[in-house]
């Protein structure tokens, strides 16, 4: 069955907000989608790539997309756009006034946990729950118009010679989990020569301390006492 993998809403390029709970190079390749979408241009389209589909609705400059698998099971294509219709919804609820001068992800850590919370509603079979008898009959018209989405391969929007990878796999989620465990076990080693050469440290400078109160006390503070004796 299809199951929503990522999502994000964005300005242009500007992305203001995303979530994922999988590992992989997607959210490097919508970045590369959006460059070539037109943001000015509202409507909904979906693109296939291998196994994945991106699907997104453009409406006033703002870009609500997700990325899903692929699915040809009849109606699969309702699940992403009736999602797509209620992050919009709420997030317009949000963030009407601010998301046409928002900077980069200033939305993200308010609005990034309600993306997860939608995908998980969605992906274990909840439907679109948005308030109000008058929008719900507005999206179930736009959803049951979702038959008339281009559906494009996404080799279509690539320029000529422009190669797209996307990965998402456990292998790459175990190789991230690698690199951060080569990376903490080589700031452990650097934090431990750093706590031994600060011990190192304090004690030459203990010592050289004791041997200065020593000498002090032998000699006295202006080394007067060593100095007779040595005449």
């Amino acid at each position: 069955s299809m199951k929503l993998l990522y999502a994000l809403i964005a300005r242009g390029r500007t992305v203001l907000a995303e979530y994922t709970d999988q590992s992989g190079n997607f959210p490097t390749v919508t970045r590369l989608l959006l460059g070539k979408i037109d943001s000015s241009q509202q409507g909904r389209v979906s693109y296939v790539y291998d196994q994945f589909m991106f699907h997104y609705e453009v409406d006033n400059y703002i870009t609500y997309l997700c990325m899903t698998n692929v699915d040809e099971s009849s109606g699969q294509m309702r699940l992403p756009y009736a999602f797509l219709a209620e992050i919009k919804e709420a997030f317009l609820a949000e963030y009407r006034d601010d998301a046409q001068s928002a900077i980069a992800f200033s939305m993200n850590a308010k609005f990034s946990p309600y993306l997860g919370n939608r995908v998980d509603h969605f992906n274990n079979g909840g439907e679109f729950s948005l308030t109000g008898a008058g929008k719900v009959t507005a999206v179930k018209e736009k959803l049951d118009a979702v038959k008339d989405v281009m559906v494009h391969n996404i080799e279509k929007i690539l320029e000529r010679g422009e190669k797209l990878e996307l990965l998402v796999d456990k292998t790459d989620a175990l190789q991230t989990q690698a690199f951060q465990f080569q990376k903490s076990s080589k700031t452990l080693r650097r934090k431990m020569w750093w706590n031994k050469m600060k011990m190192y440290l304090g004690l030459t400078f203990l010592i050289v301390l004791i041997g200065w109160v020593i000498s002090v006390v032998v000699c006295g503070i202006d080394y007067h006492k060593c100095a007779e004796r040595s005449k």
